[in-house]
């Protein structure tokens, strides 16, 4: 291959990786705005300013688009609680940040995540995506305490935070966070 066919192929390449990170946001747009019920290639391609045979082509399925729609949010998670796993500190107050973010600049994001986290109790190709933010908190628990009990109890703590601080669709207190999360922990 030339070097000239060589760059054209990657020039292909990176305007599809890109068309496709459009067609995800945009579906993730339309989740938080009309609920995962709203999503259809025609409402995703409308949002995206694209027409509905060029979704199509990226994502032949509804199901395609939505475990896509997810997998970038899990995705998203997975890298901040892999982070706070990683870095030294205090674990718990990594955790209460993100969980925080929830009330402000990942509001969106977090809704969108809840809105498809709750369909994929109906949608099995959805389920394995939906489970990794429970599976990331957990492995974060386990670095702290090797005690089964506490660790569902974080998870299910954790879970209960970002639902609340949606539902109230108010900013939270990461201090406050923290202690309802070592509280849970300890218990």
């Amino acid at each position: 291959m030339s070097d000239n066919t060589a760059e054209r192929v990657d020039g292909r390449f990176a305007r599809g990786a890109k068309r496709r990170a459009e067609i995800i946001d945009a579906t993730l747009a339309v989740v938080t705005r009309d609920g995962a019920a709203g999503v259809t290639h025609r409402t995703v391609a409308k949002e995206a300013g694209i027409t509905t045979s060029l979704s199509t082509y990226y994502f032949a399925t509804l199901d395609d688009l939505l475990v896509a729609a997810l997998t970038s949010v899990a995705d998203a998670y997975t890298a901040k609680i892999r982070a706070i796993i990683d870095a030294p500190g205090d674990k718990l107050a990594g955790l209460a940040e993100l969980i925080a973010e929830t009330g402000g600049s990942g509001r969106e994001r977090a809704l969108a995540e809840r809105e498809l986290a709750t369909l994929a109790a109906r949608r099995p190709s959805l389920r394995p995506i939906a489970r990794r933010w429970r599976e990331n908190v957990a492995e974060l628990a386990g670095t702290l305490t090797d005690d089964a009990h506490a660790i569902t109890a974080l998870v299910a703590m954790s879970d209960g935070l970002c639902t609340a601080i949606l539902l109230d669709n108010a900013r939270a207190d990461p201090v406050d966070l923290r202690v309802a999360l070592h509280k849970a922990l300890r218990s």
